[in-house]
């Protein structure tokens, strides 16, 4: 039987004696289903740490200039700029 007593104690878990005996049989079968998966045979297969195939599809974080044209017209169109920035009214003090 697992000593569930001692895991909540190292993981500073304060456990009723009714949660104790609850967790040990979950943890039971959780140990009992990794005994199954160590039956599968895996000779031969790779470890996978990807399995989709897909790869990064973030963009690079580039300063990218080519909205500079749009910038400069919306920067046109605001009351008022301070610093090439749009400035707005103070709401947090």
């Amino acid at each position: 039987m697992f000593d569930v007593s001692h895991i909540a104690k190292l993981a500073r878990l304060g456990l009723a004696e009714e949660e104790k005996a609850k967790f040990a049989k979950e943890l039971g079968a959780i140990l009992g289903f990794i005994d199954k998966l160590k039956e599968v045979d895996v000779e031969g297969v790779g470890p996978t740490a990807q399995s989709t195939g897909l790869h990064s599809i973030w963009r690079p974080d580039d300063n990218i200039k080519r909205h500079e044209e749009n910038r400069s017209k919306i920067l046109a169109n605001a009351p008022e700029v301070k610093d090439g920035h749009i400035k707005v009214k103070t709401i947090l003090e």
